[in-house]
């Protein structure tokens, strides 16, 4: 039986390298791996850390140069993980045209329909920022409103692909949390960003009135290691929408308790203000904490509360 192929598209990314990570450390291997970039050349670091049978391609996303060099070299996936975005609310805001041609995978989404058979699984991250953020716990048959462009664009995506792909999985992930990559990625990190803020001992304003459900990056690479490996093995038409968060419902005072809390540091130090009194340069929901029944049933798996995310987060950082 030959062995099956899965193609990360946004590899060198945040979500891309842990899922990476978390392909390389499966026993015997399993996959064939194919990894997209669109920085040149792939970092060495992220390289170095990974079997050398990983194969790397340039792709440009908005144009799908390179992808046909992936069905020369590669062959046809059977499994699609699309983690490439333009996922900065501001700049997506600035850029409606790069947002939209970034973040809806027209090209992909083509270059997957050369292929015969309908046997292909993509894999397709978008963003709780679909929803309008004016009640709590969104489920996924809620109506989409997004606030801002970068939610249009992940809107217009979830569309294009419904349309689109016989086979697909729209997860809908809240803020990914979690260790540093092994190439370390040029973004500020939540945790590490708060740990490192209130490490400097100085007050520092955080959101009480905007609500998310962190989720662990961990357990994101685990949700899709799980539906590869449900495709991989039935191969029954795949076709869902779901919510990925962690099960707690925090504002950003919060997720800074949480850090202080552990951290040992003064919660003094941290000074709830109002979304509103900050001008972000660009609409941000209040309430976009999501219902996760769907997810936990669906692959029978519970991700870790934000509390316990944090701890396994700031351990990682304490020990690199």
């Amino acid at each position: 039986m030959s062995r099956k192929r899965v193609l990360v598209v946004g590899g060198t990314g945040y979500l891309g390298q842990h899922l990476l990570q978390g392909l390389s450390e499966r026993q015997g291997t399993p996959y064939d791996v194919a990894v997209t970039h669109h920085s040149a050349p792939p970092p060495q670091p992220l390289l170095d850390a990974l079997p050398p049978s990983f194969v790397f391609f340039h792709v440009d996303m908005r144009t799908g140069s390179g992808f046909d060099a992936v069905s020369l070299k590669f062959g046809q996936p059977d499994v699609v993980v699309n983690c490439a975005a333009l996922s900065v609310p501001r700049v997506c805001e600035n850029d409606p045209d790069s947002a939209m041609s970034i973040n809806v995978p027209s090209a992909l989404v083509n270059w997957l329909s050369s292929f015969t058979g309908n046997r292909i699984l993509l894999i397709h991250l978008s963003t709780d920022q679909v929803y309008e953020g004016v009640k709590s716990f969104y489920k996924e048959d809620d109506e989409t409103v997004p606030v801002n462009v970068y939610g249009k664009s992940k809107v217009a995506a979830e569309k294009f692909i419904a349309e689109k792909c016989s086979n697909f999985a729209i997860l809908r992930s809240s803020i990914i949390f979690g260790p540093q990559t092994l190439s370390p990625v040029p973004k500020s990190l939540p945790i590490q960003w708060i740990d490192g803020v209130l490490s400097e001992g100085d007050k520092v304003d955080f959101f009480h009135d905007e609500y998310r459900c962190p989720v662990y990056v961990k357990d994101v690479v685990i949700f899709i290691l799980t539906l590869t490996n449900r495709w991989v093995a039935d191969g029954k038409q795949m076709q869902m929408v779901l919510n990925v968060g962690g099960p707690d419902r925090v504002s950003r005072v919060q997720m800074a308790e949480a850090v202080a809390e552990i951290r040992g540091y003064n919660s003094t130090l941290i000074k709830p203000v109002s979304a509103s009194s900050i001008d972000r340069g660009v609409k941000s929901p209040s309430d976009i904490s999501m219902d996760i029944t769907n997810l936990v049933q669906t692959l029978n798996i519970r991700p870790v509360t934000y509390r316990d995310g944090v701890k396994l987060t700031l351990t990682a950082e304490s020990k690199s």
